[in-house]
């Protein structure tokens, strides 16, 4: 397996770290692994080493390996956010005035 989250491995304290920055650590690495994060990162970044031709943005791999949307506005999503707010607040106005 890949071990690139050596730095969350309960195994070891590391000498320099208190009780306690071990602790966050632990917990942190527990609930990763919990979640299947840690599951899914190793895939991806397996999956990564044994593509015969390296990609040319692995980020944009990984996001594609991982399941995310590509080429997402967010911006306009943002803005689209904006407004329906805007009118959600006309139309609860509206709906205050209707029920009196």
């Amino acid at each position: 397996t890949f071990h690139c989250f050596s730095f969350m491995q309960s195994n070891s304290n590391g000498g320099n770290n208190s009780n306690s920055d071990f602790s966050k650590k632990d917990e942190f690495r527990r609930y990763l692994e919990k979640s299947g994060v840690l599951d899914a990162l190793t895939k991806v970044l397996v999956g990564l080493y044994e593509e015969p031709d390296r990609p040319n943005n692995a980020l944009d791999y990984m996001k594609r390996y991982l399941g995310a949307p590509s080429a997402v506005d967010i911006d306009g999503i943002k803005q689209e956010n904006s407004e329906l707010k805007i009118q959600i607040e006309k139309m609860k106005k509206q709906l205050a005035e209707l029920q009196e």
